[in-house]
C-alpha cells in the first residue's frame, strides 16, 4: 500500500502539476499564498520562503518552535521561518507524496479550514505521479520514549508489520472535549475517512491569553473548534463526535512525517502534542541502534540531532 503506511518496494511519488491556494496565516494573522510543485524523486519535501528567497527541508531537526503548531527554520537564516506546518506534512504523508516542494510567501502555512481536507483537495486537483526511485523506509528497532512534567508521554515501538500503527489519548476533563482515545492505521484510504476533515481546536478562555501573546491572531469559527466549558461555539457543531482526537492524530501523523520518510512503527501517546512528538523523533535518531533504513538503493542524507537546536 502507499502513504505513510510503509511499502517497502513502493516507488516514490510526487505532485503530476502546480496547484496553490491563498488563505490566511493562524496565528500572524496574515494573507498567504501558497504553491505546491512537483520535485524530483529523493529531493523530498522542501519548503520555500519565496519573499526571502530561503529553502528550508521538512526534517524534524529543523523544527525549532512547536508552541501551538510547529515551525521550521533555516539554520543558515535564523529569520527564514515557517509555521503551522504539521496539516500539509500531514496530507502529503497521508497521500503517499515523497517529493514536493511547497512556496509561501510569508511565515506561515495559511490554516485554511483548520484541517487537512482542503490540502487534500489541492493535492486530488493536482494529481499523484509515481517515479521509477523506490521509497525508503525507516523501521523503529527499539522502543523509544519521552515524557514531560505532567505525565504526558510519546513512544516509538516496532512494529512486526509493514504498517505504522498509532494510539492516541487526550483529556480535557470538565469540557466538551473529555477524554478521548483512537486506534489508528495509517493508509490514504484511512487518513482521508477518519482524521484529515478534523478540525484544530482550542479553549475560549485561552484566547485573550494567546492574542496578548501575538498568537492566534487569525483564528476564527471558520478555521477552528471553539470550546467554552461544555459548550461548543461553532454554530455547525462538530464533524465527529470524537473530532478533537481525530486532529491530534491528524496532527501527529503530520508532525513524525518530518522524520523524511514514512515510518514502520507503532506509536503509543497520552496528551502528546508538537513538542513531544518532535523530542520522540528527535530520540529515536539519537540512538543508531533504535532504527534503519529499509528498501531503496541508498540512504538519504544522514539524519542526526542539529547543531543549532
Amino acid at each position: 500500500m502507499d502513504g505513510f503506511l510503509p511499502a517497502e518496494h513502493g516507488r516514490r511519488k510526487t505532485l503530476k502539476a502546480s496547484i496553490g491556494c491563498v488563505g490566511n496565516g493562524l496565528h500572524s494573522g496574515r494573507r498567504i499564498s501558497l504553491t505546491m510543485h512537483p520535485a524530483a524523486a529523493g529531493a523530498g519535501i522542501q519548503f520555500r520562503r519565496t519573499d526571502l528567497g530561503v529553502d528550508i527541508p521538512a526534517r524534524f531537526d529543523f523544527v525549532t518552535d512547536t508552541r501551538l503548531c510547529t515551525s521550521i527554520t533555516a539554520p543558515t537564516a535564523p529569520t527564514a521561518r515557517i509555521g503551522t506546518i504539521e496539516h500539509i506534512m500531514a496530507a502529503l504523508a497521508g497521500s503517499g507524496i515523497d517529493d514536493a516542494i511547497i512556496e509561501v510567501d510569508g511565515p506561515e502555512i495559511p490554516i485554511l479550514d483548520g484541517s487537512a481536507a482542503p490540502f487534500l483537495f489541492l493535492i486530488d486537483c493536482a494529481g499523484i505521479a509515481t517515479s521509477a526511485a523506490q521509497r525508503q523506509v525507516i523501521e523503529v528497532l527499539r522502543p523509544v520514549r519521552v515524557e514531560d512534567g505532567q505525565g504526558a508521554f510519546a513512544e516509538l515501538h516496532p512494529n512486526a508489520e509493514a504498517a505504522f500503527d498509532a494510539t492516541l489519548e487526550i483529556n480535557y476533563p470538565n469540557t466538551a472535549i473529555g477524554h478521548q482515545s483512537l486506534n489508528f492505521r495509517l493508509t490514504p484510504e484511512a487518513f482521508r475517512a477518519n482524521v484529515a476533515d478534523s478540525r484544530t481546536f482550542g479553549l475560549a478562555e485561552d484566547v485573550a491569553r494567546l492574542h496578548e501573546a501575538g498568537l492566534a491572531l487569525g483564528g476564527s469559527l471558520d478555521n477552528a473548534v471553539v470550546v467554552d466549558g461544555m459548550t461548543i461555539l461553532n454554530p455547525g457543531g462538530l464533524r465527529h463526535a470524537d473530532e478533537f482526537i481525530r486532529h491530534k492524530v491528524l496532527d501527529m501523523v503530520g508532525d513524525l512525517a518530518l522524520a523524511g520518510a514514512p515510518l514502520r512503527a507503532r506509536f503509543i501517546g497520552s496528551r502528546s502534542g508538537h513538542a513531544l512528538n518532535n523530542q520522540l523523533l528527535r530520540a529515536l535518531f539519537a540512538n543508531a541502534s533504535a532504527w534503519r533504513w529499509v528498501g531503496g538503493a541508498g540512504a538519504p542524507a544522514k539524519q542526526k540531532a542539529p547543531a543549532f537546536a
